[in-house]
């Protein structure tokens, strides 16, 4: 079976409490072109794609390249559209959409339940509605609209996905300080931005000993670990060599790349390779990031299929199928 781990959906309902809710911080703009992007403090990240609500072309797309199942997920800015009742609307919201996708389409589709992750309390009480509506899994953004995934204050979130035994997926955003950045120009934060936010985020949780204190927790990177894979020797290297590294955790970084899994969402042979090289042919997945406009189901799925990796084997192990 081939298993698609990062691929998106939202509802159109999701997209009018957004509009509603969203603002100042996100905004829908007209593109000359026709259809619209959402952006982020004026940084473009979204661009809506009419395949991002239709799960019938989805099943047809998947079809056609040959993909099996796919496990949805809401891309960001997920469940962090404003004030927390907002926050929590659209987290359900999804949550019960994804469950009754699941249900018109039990062997074609699974999901990754989205959270409140700013109002700890509701954040929990999700995970566990999430698990007995039928969650493969639940997606996390790089930062919780700016803190950092190791904040305390998210531990009682953590700790209830821990015990749940749910894999997790993490997923960028345009990340903090894009104005200061510049991304708007040229929209680097998709091809730039992106990356920088998963490099970011996994880098602080490998220093900061997360992967201690949620022993169960399996994390599946997007975007093929960001820059991961070309850094994870300079991490090691600044583990041993400067103290400020070691504070988290006497483990180097490298000692968890057991922990994680990684998409084959690049471009080149060569950064799949070096992937593959980091984690082991045991932890590479398939992820294709449709129905984005980068998204590219049938050339990640064909790069992956020469590599000869067994990611058939890994889906089915990591989400019981």
């Amino acid at each position: 079976m081939i298993v698609d781990v990062h691929t998106h959906m939202v509802s159109e309902a999701y997209l009018d409490l957004l509009r509603q809710r969203g603002a100042p911080k996100y905004t829908f703009r007209g593109l000359p072109r026709g259809g619209e992007v959402i952006d982020k403090d004026g940084v473009p990240f979204f661009t809506l794609l009419p395949p991002m609500w239709d799960f019938d072309r989805r099943i047809r797309d998947m079809d056609a390249a040959g993909v099996d199942m796919a496990v949805i997920s809401l891309t960001s800015p997920n469940a962090m559209l404003g004030d927390a009742e907002a926050n929590a609307q659209a987290a359900r919201m999804m949550n019960d959409a994804f469950a009754e996708a699941r249900t018109a389409h039990p062997d074609r589709l699974r999901w990754f339940a989205s959270l409140p992750w700013q109002d700890a309390e509701a954040a929990v009480a999700e995970v566990a509605r999430a698990a007995a509506l039928g969650a493969s899994g639940v997606i996390v953004i790089a930062t919780i609209d700016g803190v950092p995934l190791t904040d305390a204050r998210f531990a009682p979130i953590w700790q209830a996905i821990d015990a749940a035994r749910l894999p997790v997926f993490l997923h960028p955003s345009v990340p903090p300080g894009e104005r200061d950045l510049g991304l708007a120009e040229y929209n680097l934060s998709p091809p730039v931005g992106f990356v920088f936010d998963t490099t970011l985020a996994i880098s602080r949780m490998l220093y900061d000993g997360f992967f201690d204190r949620y022993p169960n927790i399996r994390m599946i990177l997007a975007h093929g670990g960001g820059t991961l894979p070309f850094l994870i020797g300079r991490l090691d290297t600044c583990h041993a060599q400067i103290p400020a590294c070691a504070t988290g955790t006497d483990k180097p970084p490298s000692a968890y790349l057991d922990r994680l899994y990684l998409d084959s969402v690049v471009f080149t042979d060569g950064a799949l390779r070096l992937c593959i090289e980091t984690v082991g042919e045991g932890n590479m997945l398939f992820g294709s990031d449709y129905p984005h406009n980068i998204g590219d189901m049938a050339g990640c799925l064909a790069r992956l299929e020469a590599s000869g990796v067994d990611h058939r084997g890994t889906a089915g192990a990591l989400f019981g199928l």
